[in-house]
């Protein structure tokens, strides 16, 4: 998979940059899915980040994964695309499984819980609840777009 951020050619209209972040949806074997507060805003959502530039996705997603709640993970597969059309952002978001290390927080999680699918939906905003129930029907990669508050629909 080839990632680049482009700011345009000499001459020609300026392309957006944009961020590449990656986040963990990880599955427990009992179904529960981890779920980090963060510490900045108080909401909850996916563990996950900003890609390194020099790095694979799926080593990014395992990195970020760790510094945020202590636990280390096996990555599966790429289950979603989300953008936000608001910041310019787009996240990877890929299965993983736990393997290894104990639920902590950090500088950047306030607390670090495994949450059933249904206390996904009361906790997290929908943009972010969506990745995390994206990744557990399988019929992924799924391609979705936000504003930051609600997701925008395909035409």
């Amino acid at each position: 998979m080839l990632l680049y951020m482009s700011n345009g050619s000499s001459g020609a209209k300026s392309t957006p940059l944009h961020s590449v972040s990656v986040a963990g949806a990880v599955v427990r074997e009992d179904g529960r899915l981890l779920a980090i507060r963060r510490a900045d805003n108080g909401t909850w959502e996916l563990p996950g980040g900003v890609l390194e530039l020099t790095e694979a996705p799926e080593a990014g997603v395992a990195r970020e994964v760790l510094e945020e709640t202590g636990i280390h993970v096996d990555v599966d597969e790429l289950t979603g695309v989300y953008k936000n059309t608001t910041r310019g952002i787009v996240a990877l978001v890929f299965r993983c499984k736990p393997a290894g290390g104990t639920e902590r927080t950090s500088a950047e999680s306030m607390a670090v819980d495994w949450l059933t699918p249904a206390e996904v939906e009361e906790r997290m905003a929908e943009v972010y609840a969506i990745r995390l129930l994206d990744a557990l029907d399988g019929n992924g990669p799924h391609v979705r777009s936000h504003d930051g508050r609600q997701l925008i629909t395909q035409q």
